[in-house]
C-alpha cells in the first residue's frame, strides 16, 4: 500500500452551519475545538471566531449539518457560499475513504441588494439563477486524507516537503473542479476548510481469481480548462486546451502489489465547432485555419510534459461529416509526429460497423508495440517502484465519449491482463474473459466510468454501452441508443445554453464585473430577442391543425379550400423561417458567444 500523503492540517469533515440575520457561522463538529468562520450576508468578508455569536433576533438561528466547502463565488453585488449538504460513501482510494456529493447549496451573501438598483437587481438575479443550475452538477467526489487530483504515480513522485502541503497546494490545477471557488478562502488563508473536489468518476469493484482477490478502481478526472456541455465545447482554444479533456486511471490492487494504468481523451484539438441550429446533426465548421500547426503543436507539448510518449487514436470516420476534420487533423498532425508523437486513424464505424467491435482486435494489433514499450506503473509490497508508465495513449472520436469508451475499455482489459500476468496471477493464454464473474465486473465497471463521463458531457449515458457492458449489441441496448440519442438532441438545442452559462460562472471562465453591464438576457438582441421554439412550433400546428379543418370542409363550401392553402401556407412559410433561422430558437450561451 502507498504511504500516505499527509496535509500539515487535517481538513474538517463535518460542521455545522448556523444561520444568523447577518452572518453564516460554519463550525467544525468532528471533534476538533477549531474556530469557526463567519462570512458577513452583507459583504461577503470572512473572519475566524472563536465563539458563537449571540442571536438578537427573535426567530431562532437555522442549523444545518455540511460535509465541506465548496467555495464562494462573487456576483454583481452578493458574494455566494457553496457548501456540501449530502455526501455518500462510494470506495477507497489507498486507504482512504472516497465521497460523492449528493446535494450542493448555495447560501447568499446578498444583503448590499437592499441598496442597488433596479437594473442590478435583475442582473444579479439572473446570475443567481445559474447557481441554481450549479446545484444540480453530476459526478463530484472528493477526499478529506489523500489527493484525487494526481494519479498515483504523480502521488509516489511527490516529494516529502509536498507531502506535508495542505491538499489543495498539492493539487493538480486542471483537475481541481472548484480551483476558481476557492481563491476567496485561499486569500483568507482557511486551509482547514479548503477542499479539493473532482468532477469525473469513481468506480470499484473486487473479484476472485483463485485464491487470490484482485481489487480494481477506476477514476476518472475532467479537465477544467475547456469544460462544458457537448455541443458548445468543441474542439481547442488557442492555447491547444481541448473540451472533454479526461483523464482515466485504472488501478489495480492484489497481494500488496500496486498497479497503474492512465488513459486519456479529448476533443479533436483544432479551432472548430457545431453550432446548434435545430438540425439532427449541425454541420462542422472550423475556425482560422491557419492557426491549426499551432494549436495542435501546443496541445501534444502540453501532454508530452505531463505524461511522456504520447500516441494519438482517431476514430472518427474518414468520409462524409467527419472527413473534414479527419483530414485536417491528419494534416496538421504530420507536423508534430516524431519519436515522441505517433498519430493512428482507425475509421470506427467502417472497421466495426454498429454491431461488430470485436473487430477492436485490429487496432489492438497496432497499438501494442507502443503499450509494451510504455507500460504501466508498478509498486511492489514495500511501496517501491518497479515499473513506471513512460506514455499515454489518447483517444479521440467526435464526441469523446461513445466509440472512445468502447476503445478505452478494451485497451484497459489488455493492460489488465498484463498486470496479472507479470505478477504471476494469469497464465500465458489466460484472460478475464477466462473468469466470468471477473468480466462481468470489469465490463459494468467501464460501462458505469462511460454513463458518468457521458452524463457530465452531453446529459445522457454513452451510446453503444451494451457492448461494454455485455460484450455485445443488443436489441434493448440499441433502442436505448435512439432514446438518448433523441435526448441529446432536446438538451443540445432547447438547455445546454444556460447550463453552459453556470459552468463559464463556476469555473471563472466568465468574471461578473460592474464595469461589464451584462447580463444573461442583455446578450439578447434583434430576433433572438423574441424568438421562442414552443411558441413558434405551435403556430405552425394550429396552422396545419386550421388548413386540416378546412380541407374536411371543402366538399361542402370550395371556399374553404382557399383557407386550407393559406393556413398550410402560413404553416409551411413559417417552419422554413424556423429552419433558415434554427441558431435564434435554440437555447444558446449568453455570457460566450461561439467563435463563429
Amino acid at each position: 500500500m502507498m504511504e500516505r500523503a499527509d496535509s500539515g492540517q487535517k481538513l474538517y469533515s463535518r460542521m455545522r452551519l448556523w444561520e444568523f440575520p447577518d452572518e453564516y457561522v460554519i463550525e467544525p463538529t468532528d471533534g476538533s475545538s477549531a474556530a469557526s468562520l463567519s462570512i458577513n450576508r452583507h459583504d461577503g468578508s470572512l473572519n475566524l471566531i472563536d465563539e458563537l455569536p449571540v442571536s438578537t433576533s427573535v426567530r431562532t438561528p437555522k442549523i444545518q449539518t455540511i460535509f465541506g466547502v465548496v467555495g464562494m463565488l462573487k456576483l454583481l453585488a452578493g458574494s455566494y457560499l457553496i457548501v456540501i449538504t449530502e455526501r455518500e460513501c462510494v470506495g477507497s482510494y489507498l486507504g482512504h475513504p472516497i465521497f460523492k456529493i449528493l446535494s450542493l447549496k448555495v447560501f447568499p451573501c446578498d444583503h448590499s441588494l437592499k441598496n442597488s438598483n433596479a437594473q442590478q437587481k435583475k442582473m444579479e438575479a439572473e446570475f443567481s439563477a445559474l447557481l441554481n443550475i450549479a446545484e444540480r452538477t453530476s459526478g463530484l467526489f472528493f477526499s478529506y486524507d489523500t489527493n484525487l487530483t494526481l494519479s498515483l504515480q504523480k502521488l509516489h513522485e511527490l516529494g516529502d516537503e509536498s507531502k506535508l502541503l495542505p491538499l489543495w497546494r498539492q493539487a493538480e490545477p486542471r483537475f481541481l473542479w472548484n480551483n476558481y471557488m476557492l481563491e476567496l478562502l485561499i486569500d483568507n488563508k482557511l486551509d482547514p476548510f479548503l477542499l479539493p473536489v473532482i468532477q469525473g468518476t469513481f468506480q470499484h469493484f473486487q473479484a476472485a481469481v483463485g485464491k487470490d482477490i484482485v481489487d480494481v478502481t477506476l477514476i476518472a478526472r475532467r479537465c477544467t480548462r475547456r469544460n462544458g456541455t457537448r455541443m458548445w465545447r468543441r474542439g481547442a482554444d488557442p492555447d491547444g486546451y481541448v473540451a472533454n479533456f479526461v483523464e482515466t486511471e485504472q488501478i489495480m490492487q492484489l497481494n500488496g502489489f500496486t498497479a497503474s494504468f492512465v488513459l486519456v481523451r479529448g476533443s479533436i484539438p483544432l479551432l472548430w465547432e457545431q453550432v446548434v441550429d435545430l438540425t439532427y446533426k449541425p454541420k462542422f465548421e472550423l475556425v482560422k485555419l491557419e492557426e491549426a500547426p499551432k494549436v495542435v503543436e501546443r496541445h501534444f507539448l502540453d501532454l508530452r510534459k505531463k505524461y511522456g510518449a504520447v500516441l494519438a487514436v482517431d476514430l472518427i470516420n474518414k468520409h462524409g461529416g467527419e472527413g473534414r476534420l479527419c483530414e485536417k487533423f491528419g494534416n496538421a498532425m504530420q507536423h508534430v509526429v516524431s519519436d515522441d508523437v505517433r498519430y493512428l486513424h482507425f475509421d470506427f464505424h467502417r472497421i466495426c460497423g454498429h454491431v461488430h467491435f470485436e473487430r477492436l482486435s485490429i487496432l489492438y494489433e497496432q497499438i501494442a508495440d507502443f503499450l509494451d514499450r510504455n507500460g504501466y506503473f508498478l509498486l511492489n509490497e514495500k511501496a517501491e517502484k518497479m515499473k513506471q508508465q513512460l506514455g499515454v495513449v489518447r483517444t479521440n472520436c467526435i464526441d469523446c465519449l461513445d466509440r472512445t469508451n468502447v476503445t478505452q475499455s478494451m485497451i484497459g482489459r489488455k493492460m489488465l491482463e498484463c498486470q496479472l500476468r507479470r505478477l504471476g496471477i494469469f497464465g500465458a493464454e489466460e484472460t478475464i474473459s477466462s473468469h466470468p464473474n471477473f468480466d462481468e465486473k470489469f465490463k459494468i465497471l467501464w460501462a458505469n466510468h462511460g454513463d458518468d463521463i457521458s452524463i457530465q458531457y452531453s446529459g445522457t449515458p454513452a451510446l453503444k454501452g451494451d457492448f461494454v457492458r455485455f460484450g455485445q449489441r443488443t436489441v434493448r441496448g440499441i433502442l436505448n441508443d435512439g432514446r438518448n440519442a433523441l435526448v441529446r438532441y432536446y438538451l443540445n438545442n432547447f438547455s445546454d445554453g444556460s447550463k453552459q452559462d453556470a459552468i463559464d460562472l463556476l469555473q471563472g471562465h466568465y468574471i461578473v464585473s460592474v464595469s461589464r453591464d451584462t447580463s444573461p438576457s442583455s446578450q439578447k438582441g434583434g430576433l433572438e430577442a423574441v424568438a421562442s421554439f414552443p411558441l413558434a412550433l405551435l403556430f405552425v400546428l394550429t396552422g396545419f391543425f386550421f388548413a386540416s379543418m378546412s380541407l374536411r370542409q371543402v366538399r361542402y363550401d370550395f371556399r374553404h379550400l382557399f383557407f386550407s392553402i393559406m393556413w398550410a401556407s402560413i404553416s409551411v412559410a413559417l417552419a422554413a423561417f424556423m429552419r433558415a433561422n434554427g441558431r435564434v430558437f435554440c437555447n444558446r450561451p449568453r455570457l460566450h458567444k461561439p467563435r463563429s
